[in-house]
């Protein structure tokens, strides 16, 4: 039997749906210079455990603002 792997990178709607944010919100994160993402042409891609270590190094002390 074949083992599905995860797929190492994520689209902006799929960071919407896991973050629980409007796809709007997302693509504007996915613009900042400060967020991991990978532009293939007109396509933006997220690996996965970068987005994981960018998450949770925004949050501090329970509460993370960052500025859209």
């Amino acid at each position: 039997m074949e083992e599905k792997k995860e797929k190492m990178c994520i689209t902006v709607p799929e960071v919407a749906q896991v973050m629980g944010i409007s796809r709007p919100t997302a693509y504007m994160l996915a613009n900042r210079k400060d967020f991991p993402a990978i532009r293939l042409g007109k396509r933006i891609l997220i690996p996965r455990e970068p987005f994981e270590t960018w998450l949770k190094n925004s949050v501090t002390q329970g509460r993370c603002d960052i500025p859209l």
